[in-house]
C-alpha cells in the first residue's frame, strides 16, 4: 500500500486559502502555508461556539497522537488520520443548507484532540473529498475482489471479519458505544449480503440460471436488470 499524502505527515500548521498559480500537495491541498498569530490563537478561544464544546468525538484520543493514528489508518485502511478526522466533522456539523466547513476548519483543534492547527473552508473541502473518492475507490476494488471469484468464500468472510473489526475500532474511537447484540446483528447482515455478492457473480460469470457453486437457481430476467 502506498503511503498517504505527504501533507499528512505535517498536521502542525495552518492552511492558507488557495490562491491561482500556487503549487499543490499530493493530496490536493495548497502547499502554502503560515503560521497563525498568538492574537488569533486567543481571540479564536475566546469564540468557541456552543456547539464546538459540546462536540465529544474522538475524546479517546489524546492529543498530539496524530501520527500515531495516521499509521494505523495506513497500515488497514486507504484513509489518512485528517481525512478520517474531517469525513466524521462534515458529516455531524451539515444543516440543510450544506456543512459548516469554515466552522470546522476554525475550530478543528477543539474538535479533535489530535489536530493542532486550523484549516480553510478550502482545506476542509478537498479533505472531504479525497475521503468520499477512496472510499468509492475502495469499494469498487473489494467488489471486484468479491465477484470474481478470486477469493473462496472462506477467505471472503476472513475479509470481510478483518474489515468490520477495524470499522468499528474506528466508530468506537469516534465515541460511539456498540453494544454487543448490535455488532452480531450487523455482521449477520453483512454475511448475508455477502453471501448474495457471491451467488449473483456467479451466475452472471457462467451465463447460467443455478449457480455452479451451491447450486441456487436463479431467474435470468432478475440477475441482468
Amino acid at each position: 500500500m502506498t503511503d498517504g499524502p505527504p501533507g499528512d505527515d505535517e498536521p502542525t500548521r495552518v492552511v492558507q486559502p488557495h490562491e491561482g498559480g500556487e503549487e499543490e500537495t499530493a493530496d490536493g491541498e495548497p502547499d502554502g502555508t503560515e503560521p497563525a498569530s498568538p492574537a488569533d490563537a486567543t481571540d479564536g478561544e475566546a469564540d468557541v461556539p456552543a456547539d464546538v464544546r459540546k462536540y465529544e468525538r474522538f475524546t479517546k484520543i489524546e492529543g498530539g497522537t496524530y501520527d500515531r493514528a495516521n499509521e494505523f489508518l495506513r497500515e488497514r485502511t486507504y484513509i489518512t488520520a485528517r481525512e478520517w478526522a474531517i469525513a466524521r466533522l462534515c458529516a455531524d456539523f451539515r444543516t440543510e443548507t450544506g456543512v459548516e466547513m469554515t466552522k470546522i476548519g476554525e475550530n478543528l483543534p477543539e474538535l479533535v484532540p489530535f489536530m493542532t492547527d486550523t484549516y480553510t473552508p478550502q482545506a476542509v473541502n478537498q479533505a472531504r473529498a479525497a475521503f468520499e473518492e477512496k472510499v468509492r475507490k475502495a469499494g469498487a476494488t473489494f467488489l471486484y475482489g468479491a465477484m470474481s471469484d478470486f477469493f473462496t468464500a472462506e477467505e471472503l468472510d476472513d475479509v470481510m471479519y478483518e474489515s468490520t473489526e477495524v470499522a468499528k475500532f474506528l466508530l468506537e474511537v469516534e465515541g460511539v458505544d456498540l453494544a454487543v447484540e448490535e455488532e452480531m446483528a450487523a455482521e449477520d447482515r453483512i454475511s448475508s449480503v455477502m453471501r448474495e455478492v457471491r451467488e449473483h457473480s456467479a451466475a452472471l460469470r457462467h451465463d447460467e440460471v443455478c449457480c455452479p457453486e451451491c447450486g441456487h437457481e436463479f431467474d435470468a430476467g432478475d440477475v441482468t436488470e
